[in-house]
């Protein structure tokens, strides 16, 4: 199986660009409500995966808790725990699925780089059930 079946295209991906200052990324952040975002480069590469514990620690620690002064800064600047790894569209299946367990969406890239969208943790695990409940209905019939 190809992993692009499981692809949600860079179209319709919720990110934040390197450009982004810290401010316009918790706003990203905060309207879709999501805990973890790609950042995108201005080519288009992946460049790494922004969380709302990176947020807060930077605010923290290089902002002594003034948002004000955290708002207007590069958010490339935020200190990253742990970027999201990458996948190729030739990658396995079993290995996407191994990464997910770990990340809550994988980031996928084309062979110049670039970045083409991501695969949730969720799309999956909705195929594995659909998979599950189809055979179990096969073997009980």
């Amino acid at each position: 199986m190809n992993i692009l079946f499981f692809l949600t295209p860079k179209s319709e991906v919720i990110y934040v660009n390197e450009e982004d200052t810290v401010g316009q990324a918790m706003d990203t952040m905060e309207k879709y409500k999501y805990s973890a975002v790609p950042i995108i480069t201005k080519a288009g590469r992946y460049a790494g995966t922004l969380t709302e514990g990176d947020l807060l620690w930077a605010i923290k620690n290089n902002y002594m808790m003034n948002m004000k002064d955290a708002e207007g800064r590069p958010v490339m600047e935020v200190a990253r725990k742990k970027d999201y790894l990458p996948v190729t569209v030739t990658t396995s299946p079993k290995e996407l699925i191994s990464m997910a367990v770990e990340q809550n969406f994988v980031p996928v890239v084309d062979d110049r780089e670039a970045f083409i969208g991501i695969v949730t943790r969720q799309k999956i695990m909705e195929y594995c059930m659909e998979q599950y409940f189809q055979k179990a209905e096969h073997a009980i019939s």
